[in-house]
């Protein structure tokens, strides 16, 4: 049995004639301990696709279903972590994920959730930084603290949405590697959204395309066969990686592509003619020669 699923799901927004299909038709299963990535265009209905999973959206029509149940609205077995870090700023590292510690696990120890607040700290290697602010700290510090909260709470699944998009290329690498080595130590069901193909074929076991909008569907599951751990300087020589990544980029292209239009346009040139600028000049404010006053003359050449 699957962890999570999304059966024939539809999602729109607006109602009437200025309704608006967001996503239509989804089909998608999480299995335990599984790394899945969704990989689409910007704006297509990624995030929320994310917001139906986490229980922050309920879908028009269609079942999310948990453990084979209902799924309920947010709660702790499924984790979170935004795109735009959602830290509050006037609390600092530790106070931040020490906060969701205490909503999820009220009955422990004061000491239990003190020393469950400092492992994740050091589990994302910001030991140094426990007591500074968010705005003391780089976008990749503040992504750090975003993970180590969502994990802190110990969730069953944890959805990213598109983490590492705002970040420099060289930070981007170095949380990617991150990520995948806490997942490894944990196991848990992992979900990433993403526009970035090579990113997903590296952190990934699975790929889902999700297609253009409007009314946006998920295409067909590519598997990313690619032996743990992964070293992003060889990858893109393995076969494997080759074909997946074809294979996705195949489809987003493709059936999965932005519609194409073409438009016919009649073009009318306008109605002056070119100066002739060997010739006499014109008179200051003399008007321009236009087509519809030319007249034709025979010169006779002896």
């Amino acid at each position: 049995m699957a962890l999570l699923c999304l059966e024939n799901v539809h999602v729109g927004f607006g109602s009437g004639a200025k309704r608006h299909e967001v996503l239509r038709d989804i089909q998608l299963h999480l299995a335990e301990g599984e790394f899945v990535a969704i990989v689409g265009y910007s704006g297509a209905g990624k995030s929320t696709l994310l917001n139906l999973l986490a229980g922050l959206l309920q879908p028009d029509s269609g079942s999310i279903l948990l453990r084979g149940k209902p799924a309920p609205g947010p709660g702790p077995d499924r984790g979170v972590v935004f795109q735009n870090y959602s830290l509050l700023p006037w609390l600092s590292v530790e106070e931040n994920i020490a906060l969701a510690v205490d909503q999820v696990f009220p009955e422990w120890k004061p000491s239990e959730r003190a020393a469950q607040v400092r492992r994740y700290i050091e589990m994302v290697h910001l030991a140094p930084a426990a007591l500074k602010r968010p705005g003391e700290l780089s976008g990749g510090m503040r992504q750090r603290v975003a993970l180590a909260r969502a994990l802190a709470c110990e969730p069953a699944i944890l959805l990213m949405d598109e983490p590492l998009g705002a970040l420099d290329a060289l930070t981007r690498a170095t949380l990617q590697d991150e990520i995948v080595r806490i997942w490894l130590e944990n196991r848990r069901t992992a979900l990433l959204i993403t526009n970035d193909v090579d990113e997903a074929l590296l952190m990934a076991d699975r790929i889902v395309p999700l297609s253009a909008g409007p009314g946006a569907t998920l295409g067909p599951s590519v598997p990313v066969p690619l032996p743990r751990p992964r070293d992003r300087r060889s990858l893109h020589h393995h076969p494997e990686h080759k074909h997946a990544r074809r294979t996705v980029l195949d489809y987003l292209l493709g059936p999965g592509g932005r519609p194409k239009l073409s438009v016919t346009r009649k073009l009318v040139l306008p109605d002056l003619l070119p100066e002739d600028l060997d010739g006499p000049r014109p008179a200051l404010f003399a008007p321009p020669k236009r087509r519809a006053t030319a007249k034709s003359e025979t010169i006779e050449v002896h």
